[in-house]
């Protein structure tokens, strides 16, 4: 049996070397490179999704992979895909970053330039690896796929244009159909979660920063379960601990959670941290919700311009929310999606601020009446995004990035 291989390299040059040398190996079948850290898990996330046995045996991570550095990449993928076995390609072979290779999860770590020798070596006992894994996998009759659940993150344009609300109602809405979802506070200095939902806790998301390896256990000590169902992983208190919570502690946090809930549903704010940058940047869907007003809008360009040169998120994967709509504004949903370049989201939530007035300063926003048309909006949002549980073919939208990654892969295997 061919052994699938697929590199994940971006600068070109590299591409070319690691590819060639690659497709000498014997029994070998690289396939087409990913070029960047969201392609690579999107990919896997998609092939994983039909079966554990779609997944390439091994993953070949070069240094300068970007966005994400190489260590965190290839932490996540272990942890997401624990039968793909991983090898850095590193121009650094010394025994401190060997350590660092082995903890982050690799399988086996590979010096530049490349010998045919070594990577050959490498590439097979890791492929032997791989297969035992998923041998025994498929004996235990509980297959961990990597994809696990949804995520959605729910960014503001501006403060306060309802990105908190719209992110607890989304929430709410997945919850009440079904699917087990945590709420994620990721405004990590201004977060106002627990003071809509009229809690108190003491563990927080800053209580996880720390954490390298976020077992089922610590993660349910840090989340406060709400009469509504819903879990809650709160912003921290003191604000100044939002510092703690890093780019790389918000992916493992991220990665910890949709491991073990079907929907996540994270609060970025309007303020970009390297934490709420993290999370939308893996999201399978990334909400910027906006008013219909020349400020907020402006804010809205400029959050999906930002976005793009951080390489983040681009603008045709962002969805704009449109709140407080009403017929009456010269500013409609057509022309911002002209002005952003994104989508929007066919759902627009009126401005009836009246309905919210009592439960937000109540701070039980989870009490909102279902006749209230804003919350009738907001849960038709979720059914759009696909965050409540609909019968196959409801669900609007086209291929998500992962499809689209997964697509030369299949198409590479089958030709």
């Amino acid at each position: 049996m061919p052994t699938r291989i697929l590199p994940a390299v971006g600068d070109a040059d590299a591409i070319r070397s690691v590819t060639t040398l690659l497709s000498q190996l014997p029994d070998a079948e690289p396939v087409t490179p990913v070029v960047d850290s969201t392609q690579l898990v999107d990919t896997l996330a998609r092939l994983a999704a039909e079966s554990v046995d779609e997944l390439p045996e091994v993953v070949v991570v070069h240094e300068r992979i970007g966005p994400v550095p190489a260590l965190e990449l290839i932490r996540e993928v272990a942890l997401r895909f624990p039968a793909v076995g991983v090898i850095l390609v590193t121009s650094d072979a010394g025994p401190a970053l060997f350590q660092a290779a082995m903890d982050s999860g690799a399988r086996g770590l590979v010096a530049l330039p490349l010998s045919y020798e070594e990577l050959a070596n490498r590439v097979q006992a890791v492929a032997q690896w791989s297969v035992g894994v998923r041998r025994h996998l498929g004996h235990g009759g509980d297959v961990f796929t990597g994809v696990g659940g949804t995520v959605v993150t729910v960014s503001g344009a501006k403060g306060g244009v309802g990105a908190t609300l719209a992110a607890i109602q989304l929430a709410l809405a997945s919850q009440a159909s079904g699917r087990s979802t945590v709420l994620v506070d990721m405004d990590l200095q201004t977060g106002d979660v627990a003071s809509y939902l009229d809690v108190q806790f003491r563990r927080s998301v800053a209580d996880l920063a720390a954490i390298n390896d976020i077992s089922p256990r610590v993660l349910a000590d840090a989340v406060f379960r709400h009469d509504t169902g819903l879990a809650l992983l709160l912003a921290p208190g003191e604000g100044e601990r939002g510092e703690e919570v890093t780019d790389r502690a918000a992916r493992q946090i991220v990665s910890a959670l949709r491991s073990r809930y079907e929907a996540v549903v994270i609060d970025c704010g309007a303020q970009l941290s390297g934490a709420g940058a993290a999370a939308v940047e893996m999201a399978d869907t990334a909400l910027l919700v906006t008013t219909p007003d020349v400020v907020a809008v402006r804010g809205a360009k400029r959050t999906v311009r930002m976005w793009d040169r951080l390489q983040i998120r681009k603008a045709e994967e962002t969805t704009v929310v449109v709140n407080r709509h009403t017929r009456g504004t010269e500013i409609q949903p057509a022309l911002i999606q002209r002005i952003t370049g994104t989508a929007v989201a066919a759902t627009a939530v009126p401005a009836h601020f009246k309905e919210l007035q009592g439960v937000v300063d109540a701070g039980r926003v989870h009490e909102l009446d279902s006749r209230s048309t804003v919350r009738q909006a907001l849960w038709a949002l979720a059914g759009e995004l696909g965050l409540v549980k609909a019968p196959v073919g409801e669900r609007k939208g086209g291929r998500s990035r992962a499809d689209r990654g997964a697509a030369g892969f299949r198409r590479r295997r089958d030709g």
